[in-house]
């Protein structure tokens, strides 16, 4: 099911780049006016108007196939059995709180088994 998704995702990818690019390479609206003088898109590729017609018409299909992966996407990551609960349902792991100094010139109390956690320390 790994492969799947990063196949899927792998097309999601590319055809959000060619829909991008599409995009950028139709002519807005009023580009009609600067081709009445010219410009220079009856000598294009597709012709006049032959051009609108196909980048469209890939633009819509290319929309599509994104919708589809969109969907197929969201079912993969969905359907994907969770590994753990959720962040409370996890354990908690309490630290020590150390006593707050005395106040005066009091003297803190030690305890028992001070002499043995003083062997651990390094020198």
């Amino acid at each position: 099911m790994n492969w799947f998704f990063s196949l899927v995702l792998a097309v999601h990818i590319l055809v959000a780049i060619a829909i991008i690019g599409l995009v950028l390479m139709q002519h807005g609206k009023g580009a009609d006016m600067g081709a009445a003088f010219g410009s220079g898109a009856s000598g294009s590729l597709f012709g006049a108007t032959g051009s609108a017609n196909f980048l469209s018409r890939a633009t819509g299909i290319l929309a599509a196939v994104f919708f589809a992966t969109s969907l197929t996407l969201a079912y993969v990551a969905s359907s994907k059995p969770k590994t753990t609960g959720s962040v409370m349902q996890e354990p908690v792991q309490s630290q020590t709180v150390s006593q707050p100094a005395p106040v005066g010139g009091e003297s803190p109390a030690v305890p028992a088994d001070a002499g043995s956690k003083a062997k651990d320390i390094p020198k």
